[in-house]
């Protein structure tokens, strides 16, 4: 079976993702930072479901802590052959000139670094450069990245910009060895996201803007995130998909 590491997998967008890959066959790396209890949650809708899953603590920020994760991976269940960057933070809601230093230089430590550092530690496994047998890499990004999400989180909107540039970029660099670099960006969608960055009231806000006049649902991102990293999507590479209700 193909193994694939979700950053960010013990709630939200992630742990939907963990859930859809499982059932589509693949072995679940569940990465978290903070909540053990949310982690070993969703390897327990996993097992219950008849899949494997193994949760793993490890901060994307840390370069050390990412190579303990694709290690614990490789050790449970053979080579990785995927991966979804799923992991990021707000960074708070700020206008640009009221943001503090620490806050942007957490959110681009975790949505620009930590992404780089897991893509690297990946295409050292998937890539037949290194030979490895080829894989899949899937960011998640955001509608913001082209918004800019002004009065709100540009420094957050700027994060995902370059995630799209990593994924555009990452994904000439590794066309012929077998691996493929693609992203989802989302719009609104019902999690925690919006009441943990201090806008609980976004969405309601926001709703009204989106063509569809709804939010998304996690479930509905991880299907695409699955299908990306899926056979089905054996061409696709490069992209960045919007799942966003038209806006």
């Amino acid at each position: 079976m193909a193994t694939v590491v979700v950053t960010g997998g013990s709630r939200g967008i992630g742990a939907s993702v963990c859930v859809a890959a499982a059932a589509a066959g693949w072995d679940v790396v569940v990465d978290y930072v903070r909540d053990a209890d949310a982690a070993a949650d969703v390897v327990r809708r996993i097992q219950d479901a008849g899949g494997h899953a193994l949760a793993v603590r490890a901060d994307v920020r840390d370069a050390v802590a990412v190579q303990a994760l694709f290690a614990a991976a490789d050790a449970w269940r053979g080579p990785v052959s995927g991966l979804v960057n799923n992991a990021g933070i707000s960074g708070g809601a700020a206008r640009v000139d009221e943001l503090d230093e620490a806050a942007l230089h957490e959110v681009l430590a975790v949505n620009v670094a930590g992404p780089f550092l897991c893509a690297g530690a990946a295409v050292r496994r998937m890539s037949t450069r290194h030979g490895g047998v080829g894989g899949a890499i899937v960011s998640i990004s955001s509608r913001a990245a082209v918004l800019g999400s002004p009065g709100e989180w540009v420094h957050y909107a700027a994060t995902k910009a370059a995630l799209d540039t990593m994924t555009f970029g990452l994904a000439q660099e590794v066309a012929t060895e077998g691996v493929r670099v693609n992203a989802v960006a989302v719009g609104l969608v019902d999690t925690d996201f919006h009441a943990s960055s201090g806008e609980a009231d976004r969405p309601g806000r926001i709703r009204p803007t989106v063509p569809m006049q709804r939010s998304g649902t996690p479930e509905e991102v991880a299907a695409a995130v699955v299908w990306l990293l899926s056979d089905a999507a054996s061409y696709t590479t490069g992209t960045v998909l919007a799942v966003s209700g038209g806006r």
